[in-house]
């Protein structure tokens, strides 16, 4: 049985590395490297500054009764920090006296220690440049564990998942937002025309690099949503999960617990 499954596990790594898309992840630093100076207020202004309103939603469904606790203070991971909007929410809320963050973007990560610094945080976070899927921090480091519209560019986002598993510690909280498909047919057929036409469009507008804004389109079509990903997220030993999509299905705040008497990692087995 595990040899059958190590066999399945090698053929479907062969044909998912032949899909363009994840050829585009395997450089998924240098794309975010091109559009980082728009990046941001691309964001705020392509999503009515709603952007804004679902990390506030998100930071909420944290824990921070560590980070009020004198004695002991919260330790959190960002993964795919990028310009650091999560992380400074994080902070604003009071839901981590100190967060790490991880990105394969310099000029994203730089943008976002500009934007830490002018807030008074630099002495509350660090910036490590690094992948998600092979992360240099050990076992059971973090309190807790989030990311923000980072996960579908994972090239291997089961891979990315089991290193989040594994640098929190039992009983810590993870934490994703993440894009979904509304299932509202005309919300839908919306949706699709804003990220297939016109978000390219006015990406390359602004930030001259339409081919950025084509693959953000493709990642977000491309990623399993709702309970397909609470599944990936079971997979690697999470539980507890709630989901919990906003603005009609657009976005979603997956959040779970790593239990604190372990798990066994379920799908493919590492080696």
């Amino acid at each position: 049985m595990q040899e059958n499954r190590q066999i399945f596990c090698i053929i479907q790594f062969f044909f998912v590395s032949l899909h363009p898309m994840n050829n585009e992840k395997q450089h998924i630093g240098q794309l975010f490297d091109r559009i980082a100076g728009t990046y941001d207020s691309l964001n705020h202004v392509l999503s009515l500054n709603i952007d804004r309103r679902w990390r506030r939603q998100a930071v909420r469904q944290l824990s921070n009764s560590k980070a009020q606790t004198q004695s002991s203070s919260a330790q959190l991971l960002d993964v795919a920090i990028g310009t650091a909007d999560l992380t400074i929410e994080i902070l604003r809320q009071r839901k981590a006296s100190h967060i790490t963050g991880i990105d394969l973007s310099r000029k994203m990560m730089a943008i976002g220690e500009q934007k830490v610094a002018k807030l008074g945080y630099q002495d509350l976070v660090t910036f490590d440049y690094g992948s998600a899927q092979a992360m240099p921090y050990a076992d059971a480091s973090f309190d807790a564990v989030t990311s923000a519209y980072g996960v579908r560019n994972f090239a291997d986002m089961n891979e990315g998942i089991r290193e989040m598993h594994r640098v929190l510690r039992p009983g810590g909280e993870l934490m994703i937002l993440e894009f979904s498909y509304p299932t509202n047919p005309l919300i839908r057929w919306s949706y699709d025309l804003y990220f297939t036409h016109i978000l390219p469009f006015i990406g390359n507008l602004f930030s001259r690099d339409k081919g950025a804004y084509s693959y953000l389109n493709r990642s977000v079509k491309g990623f399993p949503y709702g309970e397909a990903f609470a599944d990936h997220l079971r997979a690697a030993g999470f539980t507890d999960i709630t989901i919990t999509p906003l603005t009609f299905g657009i976005t979603t705040i997956y959040h779970a617990v790593k239990p604190a008497e372990g798990s066994i990692l379920g799908g493919c087995l590492r080696n």
